[in-house]
């Protein structure tokens, strides 16, 4: 009789359950994100006068173009069931490093910023190797991480360090005039080719496929003989170089160094990913999707300019709701994954 009733119970929940492939399901969450871009940008323009223009998308990319860098690595390590804390605080190192390098001990652009780039892919490899060796919760290890680099900006100096250097400043001042009188700077350009190297590296290299299995599950993964260490140990180092190459952009957009620069941030980026579609469980995301989410953030933020009378913190509130939204929506696509080792 039960097994009557449970044959009925399933043939009358069964239009109910979205047929889509398991495939299909991961996308949902991309394409809720696109729609979503578009939505806010269709009800800003209909809303305020000058919001629809193809300047305002470009602006999008400009004032966000070092928050894209750094989700880009964000992602890697989501990918693989991770997590880091400390992208935020190495974005602050970063711009102190280079300001300091540059501004107070000379050094020619050209020097400075290769050596903060090591500093921070460095940092993030020594970080996944501590979470693989030791085999402690990458919560705890990024954590650590973010309290001693924004120690490390205090260390160098406790006050903004302005930068006046000529190659700086022209770099930061220089406008890529395009048709039609728009224009980016040239921190849109690094960012969309970094994105374009993710993209290549996540969805067309052993590497890729190697950070989807890890996120999939780990234990399977090493049975499988892939290398969860070495990967493990990369896909940090991904994450710290992004970190730091994102903290040369933002060096270059608020031209300064300061210990508070990057305050949040890593909330910031986690929060792109996970609208853009990726599990924090890991194993499934794309890359394309982390940056639609970076240009939600900063639609976002957009409209609230435009609109004048609301608080920038209505941005933080905004963005936390729309975080529960994915959260579960990511659960009722199946999105939680169950550990099978």
């Amino acid at each position: 009789m039960s097994t009557g009733i449970a044959g009925v119970a399933g043939t009358l929940a069964r239009p109910f359950r979205a047929p889509l492939s398991p495939r299909a399901r991961t996308r949902v969450p991309l394409v809720v994100t696109a729609v979503l871009l578009v939505a806010m940008f269709a009800v800003g323009s209909v809303r305020y006068d000058g919001f629809f223009s193809t300047q305002v998308l470009l602006n999008l990319l400009i004032d966000n173009s070092f928050l894209l860098v750094v989700a880009i690595g964000v992602t890697f390590v989501i990918l693989t069931g991770g997590i880091d804390l400390s992208v935020g605080s190495m974005v602050a190192l970063s711009t102190m490093l280079t300001a300091w390098t540059v501004e107070r001990q000379g050094w020619p652009l050209a020097a400075a910023v290769p050596l903060v780039l090591l500093v921070g892919a460095a940092g993030g490899a020594l970080m996944g190797w501590v979470i693989h060796t030791f085999e402690i919760q990458p919560f705890i290890v990024t954590l650590a991480g973010m309290f001693l680099a924004r120690g490390l900006c205090y260390t160098i100096s406790t006050e903004s360090i302005s930068i006046s250097d000529p190659s700086t400043v022209k770099i930061a001042q220089t406008r890529l005039v395009m048709p039609g009188g728009l224009f980016v700077s040239p921190a849109v350009v690094i960012a969309l080719v970094a994105l374009a190297a993710a993209f290549v590296a996540l969805h067309h290299t052993r590497f890729g496929r190697n950070v989807h299995a890890l996120g999939g599950n780990e234990t399977s993964a090493r049975l499988m003989g892939l290398p969860v260490g070495p990967s493990k140990v990369a896909v940090y180092a991904v994450s710290g170089f992004c970190s730091a190459l994102g903290g040369v952009l933002l060096t270059f957009y608020m031209l300064s160094g300061y210990a508070l620069h990057a305050m949040g941030m890593e909330l910031d980026a986690i929060a792109a990913t996970v609208i853009g579609g990726t599990l924090l469980t890991g194993g499934s995301g794309f890359v394309l999707g982390t940056a639609l989410g970076v240009l939600v953030l900063g639609m976002i933020q957009t409209v609230i300019n435009f609109q004048g009378t609301l608080s920038s913190w209505w941005t933080r509130i905004v963005i936390g709701a729309l975080l529960f939204v994915f959260i579960v929506l990511q659960r009722l696509l199946g999105g939680s994954r169950k550990s099978t080792g």
